[in-house]
């Protein structure tokens, strides 16, 4: 089966034990293969794996967030790597709780305490997935004083002790780079263990969408490597960061 499929048999084992999750296209490889035809049958099964995106933590939470949203965080937990480019503010899992707050709050101007409380837990929680982390983060992001000096300071702080970690590369796309592939709207690439191919998630005025065909994840793959080649070093992203941070210091001592 592992010549039919392209999966490695430990891999096929895992998948057959329920030890690991596939995604939707493996599945259906998987169906192809065992010949199930039924489509009630399929359908059923996919409505099983969609069931599972549900991670555990997840499931205290109330039906405010969005299926979008859910099916993200369900992916991110499962993710060895995420590829992030952002156009208007610190990506997710690099923020801090006051930071969250401030955006989820300006999101979501008509939420009630708790419903903003929750979002604001979803968003530190996520970040115990602790996957490796690629960001870039278009020089808007720094420039934006997110709820004043105070929350913006310590933001910086957290994202300078961040990149401390192997696991955490940053950079900044400058407003001198002109141009660029990331215009439109940010995005990020979800990259997973074997068998698992990678997804895209992609952000824009109507919501969040999940690509999965391996045309449209390349091509984000490709496009990211270009905003990286344009964006400032990871040497020259952190003292951008630095002196973004001492801004923001003296004018919290004024």
């Amino acid at each position: 089966m592992s010549e039919r499929t392209g999966i490695s048999e430990g891999a096929l084992f895992k998948l057959e034990k329920g030890l690991t999750r596939p995604q939707r296209r493996t599945l259906r490889s998987l169906l192809d293969l065992y010949g199930v035809q039924d489509q009630v049958r399929r359908d059923e099964m996919e409505a099983v794996l969609r069931h599972s995106d549900e991670i555990g933590w997840l499931q205290h939470y109330e039906g405010d967030l969005t299926a979008a949203y859910k099916t993200l965080i369900s992916f991110e937990a499962e993710a060895t790597r995420e590829s992030v480019f952002e156009l208007a503010f610190i990506p997710g899992l690099l923020q801090t709780e006051r930071y969250a707050r401030t955006i989820i709050d300006a999101l979501l101007p008509e939420a009630e305490n708790d419903i903003l409380q929750q979002h604001v837990e979803v968003r530190m929680k996520r970040q115990e997935s602790n996957p490796a982390i690629w960001a870039i983060l278009d020089e808007g992001v720094l420039r934006r004083g997110v709820g004043g000096n105070d929350i913006m300071l310590e933001q910086f702080e957290h994202l300078l002790a961040a990149v401390g970690r192997p696991s955490v590369t940053l950079q900044v796309m400058p407003f001198s780079a002109g141009a660029h592939f990331g215009m439109p709207g940010s995005f990020v690439i979800l990259e997973f263990a074997d068998p698992d191919p990678a997804i895209v998630c992609t952000e824009n005025p109507g919501g969040s969408l999940l690509l999965e065909r391996e045309i449209e994840v390349a091509r984000y793959r490709n496009n990211f490597q270009r905003l990286a080649a344009q964006a400032l070093s990871p040497a020259d992203t952190i003292r951008k960061i630095k002196e973004a941070a001492e801004a923001a210091e003296k004018e919290v001592k004024r």
